[in-house]
């Protein structure tokens, strides 16, 4: 089991939380980023820097992630396609997502997209603070030790 992170819009917060839980429990935490980033020096945590453009992150990580992984992203559309091939998806505000939600939340997702690309203002997420960190650290020790 790994897991792998759409790091360029990861919070800071959350990449602490990661940090931590690589060093305590040995697992093997993968950032993938379009652009280098600054990460402690563990022989668990690692950076694979790809290319820019759309999706570049997302297709190595679809690619090489396995059943069993656990994907940290807040793209639904990445988590559809993970949890396609068997992996799970934790968002950084501490949603998992899986095969049997994944449907109805990709279902809403684009629904909101459609509004918004006819003009319907929808609004941003709420802002992200302790809250959200505690819920995310909260699954990610429950993901952990249910594998």
């Amino acid at each position: 089991m790994k897991i792998w992170v759409d790091a360029d819009a990861c919070p800071k917060a959350i990449k602490s939380i990661l940090f931590r839980a690589a060093e305590r429990t040995g697992i093997s935490v993968t950032f993938v980023a379009n652009q280098w980033l600054r990460l402690p020096n563990s022989p668990f945590i690692h950076l694979i820097q790809v290319g820019q453009g759309a999706d570049i992150a997302d297709d190595e990580i679809t690619n090489k992630c396995e059943a069993g992984d656990l994907i940290v992203t807040a793209d639904i559309p990445l988590a559809a396609r993970i949890v396609e091939k068997g992996a799970l998806a934790l968002d950084p505000r501490g949603t998992m997502y899986d095969k049997t939600n994944i449907g109805q939340i990709l279902d809403m997702r684009n629904f909101m997209d459609t509004l918004r690309g006819s003009g319907v203002e929808t609004g941003g997420p709420s802002s992200f603070g302790q809250r959200e960190r505690m819920k995310f650290a909260k699954m990610l020790d429950k993901f952990i030790a249910c594998s």
